[in-house]
């Protein structure tokens, strides 16, 4: 098939019931271990998905939505596979995307200047995965903060995620995009900041990861939050008029 050993640390199929049980109160928090970490096994079969979703069904009904997105992203590509070229819905694909190559190499090794940012990044590649609830987040910034085409951020996941799987990672990327199946209008971009007071208030994920992040030699934002919101607005609206 393909596979070949490797030295990568691969979570358990083990977890504790108490995380799915919580799982609606601690999915969003980057720096506890408040998910299942089991994506990787539902991505190479190695945990029944019925088993979860009967285990979802009787504990915790935010853990078995998200087992539903995974489906419903399925069922997505199986009909709409013009999805793993373009977007969902064929107007986004007018968006008159940046190429700044360098803001893109910045965003891929985590030294954009904004610490929720680069501390995802470099969870993704030194670990392979990267909490949900950041993947969010950085996406956003990348599409829309950056105005860097979805499918540079969705390609460079597939070739990091321990958990890739093509349906899901599309759908996330084209959901932060704006151009994917998602009632939520363009005009949401995540501000790095707030996102970071909400979720990380206490700045630990950050300084796992991006233990530098007040030092003078950290750099400086890459882009004004302000100045990027505003931008892709505008650009948005002039594609899709």
């Amino acid at each position: 098939m393909g596979f070949e050993k490797t030295d990568v640390s691969i979570p358990s199929a083990d977890f504790e019931l108490s995380i799915i049980k919580n799982y609606h109160k601690t999915r969003d928090i980057p720096s506890l271990s408040g998910t299942s970490r089991l994506s990787v096994h539902l991505r190479f079969g190695t945990i029944s998905i019925r088993k979860l979703a009967k285990l979802a069904l009787e504990t915790n009904e935010k853990f078995l939505n998200e087992l539903i997105w995974r489906d419903f992203y399925m069922m997505i590509l199986w009909h709409f596979p013009h999805v793993v070229e373009g977007a969902f819905r064929p107007a986004y694909d007018k968006i008159e995307w940046e190429h700044n190559e360098q803001h893109f190499e910045a965003w891929c090794k985590g030294e954009t200047g904004y610490a929720i940012i680069d501390a995802g990044m470099r969870e993704l590649n030194e670990t392979g995965f990267m909490h949900n609830r950041v993947r969010m987040i950085v996406a956003s910034f990348l599409t829309k903060h950056l105005l860097l085409d979805w499918r540079w951020g969705e390609a460079y996941f597939a070739e990091k995620l321990l958990d890739f799987e093509l349906s899901s990672n599309n759908g996330g990327w084209q959901w932060a995009s704006g151009s994917g199946c998602d009632a939520a209008p363009y005009f949401r971009v995540f501000n790095p900041y707030l996102q970071t007071e909400k979720f990380d208030p206490q700045l630990r994920y950050v300084q796992k990861w991006v233990p530098e992040f007040q030092e003078l030699t950290y750099p400086q934002p890459i882009v004004d939050h302000k100045f990027a919101r505003q931008r892709a607005i505008d650009r948005y609206q002039k594609a899709l008029k």
